[in-house]
């Protein structure tokens, strides 16, 4: 229970750290952030192949291994569906509804941050999933992964809203809250995977499978949309090979 609440608390700070040095760091450049993501990109693509993937094909046995498939399947359909149905919460901006449905920059903006928070809950799902696991190398593996790449993430969330006119004290409240579904997804894994050991598989998958959704159809485009695409590639080898040799150590 103690290493949950540690992995959580952890994740959310970490989502927190990023947010207040966004209130700092201004005017980074698109190659700066792009390298810095694609890293990121990186460290979360060994976390969700070496830390919950791997486990679950292990775990799952040869004769389960269409389990897995079906979990990894059901994780990126569960983000699409989060993409889906998830409304526009204009009220935590701060506007009428009447500007947030004519402000079209101020709605991408809302767009942007909802993508963002709608990550916070599979990625607190994957690493609270291996919790469960006898061994918790690859948990807190996974936990560093996502805690390293939750930093310019929450940074990345603040200059947007900033400058669609949203108060600086409402930005925070929105960083504190999607820190906080992250807290909810780490929980949520655990008690899950604790319901069986013959679910824990499919849920390892399933958050592995959210999280190479995100990886390959938000982080790596973006960080190859500025012309800095060479450069986010070798960052995101960095990553990916830095998170090796930290799985091997732990």
């Amino acid at each position: 229970m103690l290493q949950v609440w540690i992995s959580a608390a952890g994740l959310a700070l970490a989502t927190v750290a990023g947010a207040l040095l966004g209130f700092f760091i201004k005017g980074v450049s698109h190659k700066v952030n792009d390298t810095i993501m694609g890293f990121c990109a990186g460290v979360m693509l060994a976390a969700a192949t070496v830390g919950l993937l791997l486990p679950a094909v292990e775990q799952a046995g040869v004769g389960q291994w269409g389990l897995i498939a079906l979990g990894a399947a059901g994780g990126i359909v569960f983000l699409n569906l989060l993409d889906v149905f998830t409304p526009h919460l204009h009220v935590l901006t701060g506007k009428d509804a009447e500007e947030h449905r004519h402000n079209a920059h101020l709605g991408k903006t809302m767009l942007f941050v909802m993508a963002m928070a709608l990550h916070k809950l599979p990625e607190g799902i994957a690493t609270g999933v291996g919790f469960n696991a006898p061994d918790t190398g690859s948990a807190w593996a996974v936990t560093f992964g996502i805690a390293l790449q939750n930093i310019p993430e929450g940074m990345v969330v603040i200059a947007p809203l900033l400058l669609a006119g949203v108060s600086r004290v409402r930005t925070l409240v929105i960083s504190l809250l999607i820190a906080l579904l992250e807290v909810i997804g780490v929980w949520l894994g655990y008690g899950l995977g604790a319901l069986s050991a013959y679910f824990l598989p499919f849920m390892l998958a399933l958050a592995g499978g959210a999280m190479l959704y995100v990886i390959s159809d938000e982080m790596i485009p973006e960080t190859h949309a500025h012309g800095h695409q060479k450069l986010a590639t070798y960052a995101l080898v960095a990553g990916f090979m830095a998170m090796l040799f930290m799985d091997a150590l732990f």
